[in-house]
């Protein structure tokens, strides 16, 4: 597998056309320039995270709120050290101003809360226990990715990454 590395972007897209379709970014390509005030890292191989990005890229698209990176992206270790590896594998993760960090479902809460219109939906997460039941659905989907459509690559991270259900 080839990974170019530089990848030259005009308006937030790739020059050489690579990635057309909003579902096919590769891990060379944020999507959206630096200095926005949140950045997300994500898991850059798997199919059902690269849906997910898709569709926050469509909602981010005129608040230019976020820079999203996939974990794969040369440099990202160490621009946020802080960060354990094995943290990537296990969810998504927001890096905020000052390097406040949430991951998981914490950070997918924290994303739709500061999305444009997104406190229509973030109040929810203020009901009791919808926390919790999200929490548990995000450590279990994460778990379970692989099998739910991420595809080949991931399949073969399965016997590689050990998701404790940390309950």
């Amino acid at each position: 597998m080839s990974v170019p590395v530089v990848q030259f972007t005009v308006r937030g897209r790739p020059r050489d056309g690579a990635a057309q379709s909003p579902t096919s970014f590769t891990a060379g390509w944020s999507g959206v320039g630096e200095g926005r005030p949140y950045t997300v890292v994500y898991d850059g191989h798997c199919k059902v995270c690269g849906k997910m990005v898709a569709l926050l890229r469509a909602w981010d698209r005129n608040a230019h709120l976020l820079e999203i990176v996939p974990s794969q992206m040369a440099g990202v270790a160490a621009r946020f050290p802080w960060i354990p590896a094995r943290a990537y594998a296990e969810g998504v993760q927001l890096i905020g101003p000052g390097g406040r960090t949430w991951m998981g479902a914490a950070a997918v809460e924290r994303i739709i809360d500061i999305m444009p219109r997104g406190r229509l939906i973030s109040w929810i997460f203020r009901i009791p226990l919808v926390h919790t039941l999200v929490d548990r659905f995000y450590r279990w989907f994460a778990r379970n990715r692989y099998r739910l459509g991420c595809g080949e690559h991931c399949t073969a991270q399965l016997d590689l990454v050990d998701f404790g259900d940390g309950a």
